[in-house]
């Protein structure tokens, strides 16, 4: 399994507020408009999954556990790699939270070196876009 970690992303938004918006994937329909297009593309979800448009294809996944109000994890189910990843929230103050989003996932050794650096590149997509989400709004 390899493992990629985006970096710590800092949230003006109590952590309750992310995580509930986060654990309930119809929130994101609130603030779809608003998600930068250039980074998002071809986005349609639920309340437990989501797909995604990826250079690779879509990728579809789904959550498969919740810890309130601390981490959501996400399991793919259509991808071209088995993947899990785990959405960390943890609270900074009363009124600001940070997020880091990890990513396992089960890579043949011999196309790692081509997929790692675009990985690395969409799970810091992923956390940009996620940090920019006005949870006040949800």
């Amino acid at each position: 399994m390899s493992k990629f970690e985006s970096g710590i992303k800092h949230i003006p938004h109590p952590q309750t507020a992310v995580y509930n918006a986060l654990s309930d994937l119809s929130n994101l329909d609130k603030v779809k408009d608003k998600l930068p297009e250039d980074k998002i593309k071809d986005l349609s979800f639920d309340s437990d999954s989501l797909t995604i448009g990826a250079p690779m294809g879509s990728v579809s996944m789904r959550i498969i556990e919740r810890e309130e109000p601390k981490c959501i994890k996400f399991a793919t189910e259509k991808s071209p790699i088995a993947a899990n990843l785990w959405i960390q929230i943890v609270p900074e103050g009363e009124d600001a939270c940070k997020m880091k989003l990890t990513i396992k996932a089960d890579i043949n050794p011999f196309i790692k070196g081509m997929v790692s650096k675009p990985l690395q590149e969409g799970l810091e997509k992923i956390a940009d876009v996620l940090a920019m989400i006005p949870y006040n709004n949800i």
